[in-house]
């Protein structure tokens, strides 16, 4: 386990700007408005040959009746309980805040190493100012400028002094499960079910979710890593500047992934957007397992299972081969199965089948039906084999390959799944002069 940074101080003191500072990338969404950071939101640091880990919060606010603030408050708890040092962000244009103090009662509660960071001093002037935290009782303060980066080093060395030495660095090679879908589906529910906490910010209002959260999943066997993402909403619905920057990074969170977990409403059916969010994944070759939420809301007979597979598969043809589970977060039904097909179908992706093999399969029944000539012209394949690709890929070597056909292409595709295990997998074909 790496040392953990958490990143604490109540809305709008600039904590995502240096989250994203620390970790140098744009993961973190920032914005002027206050309260975009909803979730506990993970990042990897380096600093002076010391690897650590950071965690952005969202701000803290004492005695507010707003639903999500109270679950930020949550949040903001559970952050400092895992982190080795906690950094306390203020701004120097507030001055010293009544949610300051409120903030500095926590700390001095949870008995951690705290450094304090006054952001947004941009001259000298304000640097004369920041002497007033001192009031805060946490002893010296480093002043810093997030937007420019000024004083960045000052408190990453700061941070860095009371770290524990002995802590070994992991390496996460573990594969990404990205679960997608429309906003209120239920897709941060099934995730804290399966991690057994709340751990991310649940509520019945569509786009509670903001950022990409990852969750390291080791229970039962199994390990991988859970990314909870944003609503994906049709382009034309998508107001905000907010909500637009949740969906860059869901889009980014599955092209990322190895397998993506589409949740959709039972009650809702399978709609565009669904086919919409279902094509994405497809068109990056990603791995896809289909959860149909809420089903303990229906009304059910022996044949609903069966008419609701249907409509789905007629809306993703021609890929129909994708398992599909029904589940409910509420109940805990059948949500390990999920998982289960998850890991199936991670598996079906990453498998590489010997040239032999598959030559000794499919040459036999290229033979038995052959690409229907062109222009008097006979096609032969002779060979085939698979690529070293992340995503199954398949060469097939002819004499006159251009002038194979879609429809002879899928027969191929349809022989592969018949005959070896790529159930939920993106298959490539491709067809080459020998």
């Amino acid at each position: 386990m790496s040392n953990i940074v958490a990143i604490v101080g109540r809305p709008n003191v600039g904590k995502s700007t240096i989250f994203n500072r620390f970790t140098e990338s744009r993961q973190a969404i920032t914005d002027e408005v206050s309260g975009v950071t909803r979730d506990r939101h993970y990042g990897k640091a380096e600093w002076n040959g010391r690897e650590f880990s950071v965690i952005d919060t969202g701000g803290y606010v004492k005695g507010s009746t707003d639903i999500f603030e109270s679950e930020i408050r949550k949040q903001v708890e559970l952050a400092i309980d895992e982190a080795n040092v906690i950094l306390f962000i203020v701004d120097v244009k507030s001055g010293v805040t009544d949610l300051d103090l409120a903030v500095v009662k926590l700390l001095r509660k949870s008995n951690k190493k705290v450094v304090l960071g006054v952001n947004k001093v941009d001259n000298s002037t304000l640097l004369e100012d920041a002497v007033e935290f001192y009031n805060l009782g946490l002893g010296d303060f480093i002043p810093v400028a997030s937007i420019s980066g000024s004083g960045t080093g000052e408190l990453l060395d700061a941070l860095v002094k009371h770290f524990d030495d002995d802590i070994s660095i992991e390496v996460d090679i573990a594969p990404k499960f990205a679960v997608i879908g429309r906003p209120n589906v239920g897709k941060s529910s099934i995730i804290n079910k399966l991690i057994g906490k709340e751990q991310n910010i649940v509520t019945d209002i569509a786009g509670t979710t903001r950022d990409s959260l990852n969750t390291k999943y080791t229970q039962f066997g199994f390990d991988f890593v859970l990314v909870d993402t944003a609503g994906l909403r049709k382009k034309k619905n998508v107001h905000e500047d907010l909500e637009f920057y949740s969906v860059m990074r869901s889009v980014r969170a599955i092209e990322h992934s190895d397998v993506c977990i589409l949740v959709i409403d039972a009650e809702r059916g399978f709609e565009s957007q669904d086919q919409r969010i279902f094509h994405i994944a497809d068109r990056n070759k990603k791995g896809i397992v289909i959860l149909v939420n809420k089903w303990d809301l229906l009304d059910k007979s022996t044949e609903t299972a069966k008419k609701a597979e249907e409509q789905i598969k007629s809306k993703i043809a021609p890929f129909t081969d994708i398992p599909i589970v029904f589940v409910s977060a509420l109940e805990k039904q059948r949500l390990l199965k999920g998982l289960e097909t998850a890991i199936l179908v991670h598996k079906n992706r990453t498998q590489k089948i010997a040239t032999s093999v598959l030559n000794e399969v499919m040459l036999p029944l290229i033979e038995h039906n052959p690409p229907p000539a062109t222009k008097g012209k006979y096609i032969q394949i002779k060979y085939c084999t698979q690529l070293p690709t992340d995503t199954p890929t398949f060469v097939f070597f002819a004499n006159l390959p251009q002038y194979i056909k879609e429809p002879y292409k899928r027969y191929i595709e349809n022989q592969l799944r018949e005959h070896f295990t790529f159930s939920g997998v993106p298959i490539q074909i491709y067809f080459r002069k020998k």
